[in-house]
């Protein structure tokens, strides 16, 4: 699939007021803005937890229909309207049908849930996001199924009936009580001396991996999906498929990426290796994988943006995890975010009063790879595990503030009080809204595809630990991004820390301005540019 990028752009600081009826601002942009076609899998990726984003039946729940309906919001299919939030890939948390209201425990591999909607309705969804270039991935779960799954019932029932000669059997990863491997979570099936492997749930039993009839059944489910128009897949949870053996992971994870790339040459796959960066890397191996060093409260974006980092600190560490990388490919992009559905959402410790939240929005999405927004990061949504036992109140509904009949998922007992930072309908209107911030960013990023795709080199400045960056290089074209995460101005000579010449401002977000008089740049305070 082909996209258009921005390849020039004015600087980000005026709106215009556009549309009739409600107001909408899009941002101004240059009358002789550029267009050049990139074909890639670099994109910003916004993820959707499907059953609270929107709701089209006012059944409460979010659906298919209802992603369709908001596809506007998230990209019109004008690059340069400046109309919507820009995005041009969407990450679907689980649709197949299931039991729970995560869908993490497939009953079908090849469904789509009752409460989201119809495969008609998905096809339709592809259709609609191909107009607007819109890359889908969904979330493939495969290392566990739901304990109602055909396969799983047919296993544990034969088991029961000593009717060892049923194929399923295999299927999953049961053995009896002397033959369990350490370090894995085993639940008895019956009466009987056999267990089935469960390390996330009693309900969520393992497959087996070594078993080629599962192998099959999971080549049949990619194809599926890649006939319905699936650019891809995140796939869940990927050292899981052998717990502890990472090394029988890699080499599973080689085959199934073999088969991907059989059936479509240029697929887009990214895994959650949720681990520590030492443990994450290995995996790019086989794909593209979340960098969660980066994410949360204690990850280098928060950090940075809090200050608590200098700049280059963080596009040091961004250096040194790209060099680690290349150990096992040459073919990196990285997968920069925040939070997801999983963690506390991000406005929760990142003030947006205070500018944190738009800070740390700068350092990540303005950064090398593919980012990834979580639906309602970009308006300040909140939401946090607290002491219950779910992670309800990290998948919230939408806060449209249009009258969306969406609800808040089952468990969820977040105090709608603590959300102060508004609506989709509120930020729209408001030029300074954090909603606003994110579409400039996006904006600035699309004009600049070396800032993606590029090589990635620091601008270490020792002397200013809130100033700093790094230039990024692409088919001979260079970029220089620049932040200042400080809450003072700075008037900086660029001369000291970089010997390339520097001849315009392709772009400014933040909360000051920006000015360049020869080799001397002058910044304002939790501001980033974008020099050519």
């Amino acid at each position: 699939m082909r996209r258009l990028l921005l390849f020039s752009l004015a600087i980000l600081t005026s709106f215009l007021i556009a549309g009739c009826g409600s107001k909408e601002y899009a941002i101004k942009v240059d009358d002789n803005l550029k267009s050049k076609e990139v074909s890639d899998n670099f994109r910003t990726y916004y993820q959707i937890f499907v059953g609270s984003f929107s709701d089209s039946n006012k059944d409460g729940t979010g659906d298919l229909k209802g992603i369709i309906n908001r596809l506007d919001y998230l990209n019109d299919g004008k690059p340069d309207s400046g109309l919507s939030l820009g995005v041009d890939g969407i990450w679907l948390s689980p649709i197949m049908r299931s039991t729970s209201y995560h869908k993490y425990d497939v009953i079908d591999y090849k469904s789509i849930d009752n409460s989201f909607g119809t495969i008609d309705d998905f096809k339709e969804l592809i259709k609609e996001c191909n107009k607007r270039g819109i890359n889908v991935i969904i979330d493939l779960v495969l290392n566990h199924t739901s304990d109602w799954h055909p396969w799983f019932r047919e296993a544990t029932n034969a088991i029961k009936q000593n009717d060892f000669s049923n194929k399923y059997i295999n299927y999953y990863e049961i053995k009896q009580s002397s033959d369990k491997n350490p370090g894995s979570t085993y639940y008895q099936i019956g009466s009987t001396d056999y267990y089935y492997e469960g390390n996330f749930s009693s309900t969520m039993p393992e497959l087996n991996m070594d078993n080629e009839e599962v192998k099959e059944e999971i080549i049949d489910i990619i194809k599926f999906w890649f006939d319905l128009g699936v650019t891809g897949f995140r796939l869940d949870a990927v050292k899981y498929i052998y717990l502890g053996y990472d090394a029988k992971n890699y080499q599973f994870w080689n085959w199934f990426m073999e088969e991907v790339k059989k059936i479509k040459s240029d697929a887009y796959v990214v895994g959650e290796a949720w681990s520590a960066d030492a443990a994450i890397i290995p995996y790019y191996q086989n794909f593209s994988c979340f960098d969660f060093g980066m994410s949360q409260l204690q990850g280098y974006i928060t950090q940075t943006a809090y200050v608590n980092y200098s700049v280059s600190d963080y596009t040091k560490y961004i250096e040194g995890y790209l060099k680690k990388i290349s150990e096992y490919t040459n073919n990196i992009n990285l997968s920069p975010f925040i939070a997801n559905h999983d963690m506390d959402r991000a406005a929760g410790y990142l003030s947006v009063d205070e500018y944190f939240m738009q800070m740390a929005a700068n350092l990540y999405m303005l950064s090398p790879g593919s980012p990834y927004i979580y639906y309602g990061e970009e308006i300040g949504m909140k939401g946090s595990r607290g002491s219950e036992n779910t992670d309800a109140n990290r998948r919230l509904a939408m806060l449209w503030g249009d009258k969306d009949s969406i609800k808040d998922p089952i468990g969820s007992t977040y105090d709608k009080k603590s959300q102060v930072n508004g609506t989709v309908s509120s930020q729209i209107k408001d030029s300074n809204s954090l909603y606003n911030h994110y579409k400039k960013l996006i904006l600035l990023r699309n004009a600049n595809p070396e800032i993606a795709r590029g090589v990635y080199t620091p601008i270490i400045v020792e002397d200013k630990k809130t100033f700093g960056g790094f230039i990024s290089t692409y088919e001979g074209s260079k970029v220089i991004v620049l932040h200042n995460t400080g809450a003072n101005e700075l008037i900086v000579d660029l001369s000291d820390y970089t010997s390339e010449t520097i001849s315009i401002i392709r772009g400014i977000v933040g909360k000051g301005s920006a000015s360049l008089d020869g080799m001397t740049l002058t910044i304002g305070p939790m501001t980033t540019v974008v020099l050519k």
